[in-house]
């Protein structure tokens, strides 16, 4: 299919563009971890870098699904058909608010450890796919799938403690970033998808 194209282009482009980066950023003198950092303030442009990008590709969905859902209301859709739409925005805010705020590290500190935390989001995700189901299988849920396995797989590496500082950085902020990519292009598509059939059926019923 033409969109799983785009997506698999999409990724390759994005490693080539991560690639690049890693060159570009030993070849200044930092680390390649440094691509990585939590965000602060720098004068070099490279240092958290990534981790700024991710961040902002967290709020890609969310803007997205909450514009769209905005739009279908104005279209007064039946609750059925926009629920989807809303509950992935509150999900991907979420995310959002978490990346942003760093809540599971707020967590862990009450004595919960960083996977216990990563299995509660993962049963939040799994209730999000069983009650969706039907909605998921109707889009290319592939891509999706592709972004939260990278995304725990990220998770995975980091709950690792790897020794080596530059290995460890580049398993767990490449698949991180990709699978914010991922994420984000699929709700893009689906979100595209439903207000163009919106606006459609809201045009043949007016004739």
């Amino acid at each position: 299919m033409t969109i799983f194209r785009s997506a698999f282009r999409l990724n390759c482009l994005s490693l080539f563009v991560v690639g690049f980066l890693v060159v570009l950023t030993q070849l200044s003198g930092l680390q390649v971890s440094d691509l990585f950092f939590h965000p602060f303030f720098s004068p070099n442009p490279n240092v958290a870098l990534l981790t700024r990008t991710f961040q902002i590709l967290c709020a890609v969905p969310v803007i997205v699904c909450s514009f769209s859902y905005g739009l279908a209301k104005t279209m007064q859709l039946r609750p059925t058909e926009t629920r989807f739409i809303l509950f992935s925005a509150l999900l991907t805010g979420a995310f959002l608010l978490n990346e942003i705020y760093r809540i599971h590290l707020y967590i862990s500190a009450l004595g919960i450890p960083k996977l216990g935390v990563s299995l509660l989001y993962a049963i939040f995700v799994f209730s999000y796919g069983w009650f969706f189901r039907r909605e998921l299988q109707s889009t290319p849920y592939k891509i999706l799938l592709a972004g939260l396995g990278l995304l725990f797989f990220a998770i995975g590496m980091d709950a690792l403690k790897l020794e080596e500082k530059i290995l460890a950085s580049l398993l767990e902020g490449v698949p991180k970033l990709l699978s914010e990519i991922n994420i984000a292009f699929y709700y893009w598509y689906v979100c595209k998808s439903f207000l163009e059939k919106s606006f459609h059926n809201k045009i043949n019923a007016s004739l």
